[in-house]
């Protein structure tokens, strides 16, 4: 049976990421030798502290995740149990083997905050 992540929305990776004002890159899911993904969507859950000041995130691959959805505000995920479910409308381009799928503080949190980032989609053969 092909595996579950080439027939169905699933969880593609899962990681703890950093958000506060000049932290770099935290990668969340790279993409698998032989394999192409398409992300569908982000959730971003369970801030260990506010996430206020937070107004520009990128999210996707490269140096600098901006491959994906640009300037994402985080500002309102005040509460530990706060969750945010980002997707949209613009067309992409195919995240490719190697590829290390992320987020990126641009205008970053005030406060020395880290969160769950899950990544969503499905995999390929490349």
């Amino acid at each position: 049976m092909a595996n579950a992540k080439e027939k169905v929305i699933s969880l593609l990776g899962s990681a703890t990421v950093n958000l506060k004002a000049g932290d770099s890159k935290s990668v969340a899911y790279t993409v698998p030798i032989g394999k192409k993904a398409v992300i569908t969507h982000v959730v971003i859950r369970n801030p260990t502290a506010s996430l206020a000041g937070g107004t520009d995130f990128d999210i996707g691959s490269g140096a600098n995740a901006d491959t994906w959805l640009q300037s994402n505000n985080l500002a309102a995920m005040t509460a530990t149990t706060d969750y945010k479910v980002i997707t949209s409308t613009t067309k992409y381009t195919l995240e490719i083997a190697a590829a290390t799928f992320g987020i990126k503080p641009i205008t970053g949190a005030t406060l020395d905050a880290d969160a769950t980032m899950d990544v969503f989609g499905y995999e390929m053969d490349a």
